[in-house]
């Protein structure tokens, strides 16, 4: 017994010691081998080789129809984007390169791994990385990282990039190869997952560089949502035309593997427009007349998303409010989606008497180009770790507002109304608006493009216009003002 009472002390010292050690081995919330992602805050990938990266020309060659179909694409201008580029230079400046390594990583990755890219601007860039997110990109991918990454889930290009292997190109795609499969240039590789959402994934949530939040959430909104349920991928809709993606999402049917395309269509028709512009003034009316079919079908796709249910609410016998309900019946994401907290989808209500007076009109744009402080509008206010609004990526923490619509869900918002003695009967006119930037937000960041890139030059940009504004949707109404 006294042997043991001599032990008790150096038990206490052990047990005490492995708590210390078990506390201190704790792991935090976002706990992640940050020695394996070189690149970090991109998490893609490189498996370094002496096989280079496929310029997307040369792809061209031997596959002329997706090439095409890419060229123009969202894809295709990822690093061009002006826009982008503005938003990259200010970054640069506030937090670093070494921070925007994030940006890049998604916007060129070639680029990025390869060292070429050091910041905003495009002088001397090569073919490969002003490509952008190119064939060889998307067909170089041979694993993701998602479960790894700081929050286990897929962020900031959390994919391993393996263009080729004992000195040859390797080539993957979703399908068994045939077995002449890649001509003699590159060998082919079955990847089945590039069959679902995953590899869309890697670059479609974009957390902030340290506190991990989804800024950008759209592969988490797909996967929270009614399409995930029905097996309809990001490919399903985005990697076919507009009459395939219309019955897909109504029927929730799978395209069959002829009906796939790389268009990569979504509602960026600003892009587009400004691509085209340039395209233009370079005199490649090819070019032109791809990027206006991109334009085309980034429109169509934003009116065929959304939809207005807009009713009467009688109180005591009299009209008292109308009911608009905006449902997202296409998007198999949230409307809006991306960049919620700079994207602006809202409602313009204008309602008048038998007799053309005005009653009720909200959500106009203002003579500068903003939105009344008033306006219902579908979006998120970003804030920083200080609880205060900002619009910056490299800032915004947490969302202190996030309004937007889950896939085949709806929001209602209520207009009280006061017709007015005598009135028997108003007009109500509603209008879903969709613009991708507020104007002076746009106005900063094309300001802030970089000295290499000539707006006028190159775009014909003499100064910012009024950001064009899509009606996504219009209702006309008349409803009695006595039930």
């Amino acid at each position: 017994m006294k042997s043991y009472s001599k032990l008790l002390p150096i038990l206490s010292l052990v047990i005490l010691f492995a708590l210390q050690v078990s506390a201190a081995a704790e792991p935090a919330v976002f706990s992640f081998d940050k020695a394996q992602y070189t690149y970090y805050p991109s998490l893609i990938q490189w498996d370094k080789s002496d096989v280079p990266f496929t310029p997307p020309q040369t792809c061209g060659g031997c596959h002329p129809r997706q090439y095409n179909e890419w060229k123009g694409s969202v894809h295709n201008m990822a690093l061009i984007d002006p826009i982008y580029q503005g938003e990259l230079n200010k970054a640069g400046k506030a937090v670093g390169h070494t921070i925007t390594r994030q940006c890049e990583g998604c916007h060129s990755p070639a680029g990025m791994v390869t060292g070429e890219i050091k910041g905003a601007g495009l002088k001397g860039l090569s073919e490969m990385a002003l490509a952008g997110v190119s064939c060889d990109i998307c067909h170089s991918i041979s694993a993701v990282t998602h479960l790894q990454t700081p929050t286990h889930e897929p962020e900031n290009g959390s994919m391993f990039l393996s263009p080729g292997k004992d000195g040859k190109p390797v080539k993957r795609a979703p399908y068994k190869p045939s077995e002449n499969c890649g001509g003699g240039f590159h060998q082919c590789e079955q990847t089945s997952f590039k069959l679902k959402s995953e590899i869309c994934a890697s670059c479609h949530n974009v957390y902030h560089f340290d506190a991990h939040f989804p800024i950008e959430a759209t592969q988490n909104e797909w996967k929270a949502g009614a399409y995930a349920q029905a097996d309809i991928l990001c490919q399903d809709c985005h990697m076919v035309d507009t009459k395939t993606f219309l019955e897909v999402a109504d029927t929730f049917r799978k395209p069959k593997r002829e009906e796939y395309r790389h268009y990569f269509n979504g509602a960026n028709y600003l892009l587009s427009y400004l691509g085209a512009e340039a395209a233009k003034i370079s005199g490649d009316s090819r070019l032109a007349k791809n990027l206006m079919a991109q334009y085309d079908m980034a429109i169509e796709r934003l009116k065929s998303s959304a939809d207005l249910e807009v009713t009467p609410v009688y109180r005591n016998g009299a009209l008292a409010e109308i009911k608009v309900r905006t449902r997202n019946i296409r998007a198999g994401h949230n409307l809006p989606t991306s960049l919620t907290n700079i994207r602006q989808m809202w409602l313009e209500v204008v309602a008048r008497d038998e007799n053309g007076k005005v009653v009720l009109s909200t959500g106009q744009v203002k003579g500068d180009g903003t939105l009344p402080d008033d306006v219902r509008i579908f979006n998120s206010d970003g804030m920083g770790s200080d609880f205060h609004f900002s619009v910056h990526p490299w800032v915004i923490t947490s969302f202190s507002r996030h309004d937007t619509i889950p896939p085949k869900g709806h929001k209602d918002v209520y207009y009280g109304v006061n017709p007015g003695i005598g009135t028997k009967s108003i007009s109500v006119e509603v209008k879903l608006r969709y613009r991708q930037a507020d104007q002076k937000i746009a106005e900063a960041l094309l300001a802030a493009v970089p000295k290499d890139i000539d707006l006028k030059a190159v775009y014909g940009l003499e100064n910012v216009p009024t950001l064009p504004v899509v009606d996504m949707v219009v209702s006309n109404s008349i409803f009695k003002t006595a039930n």
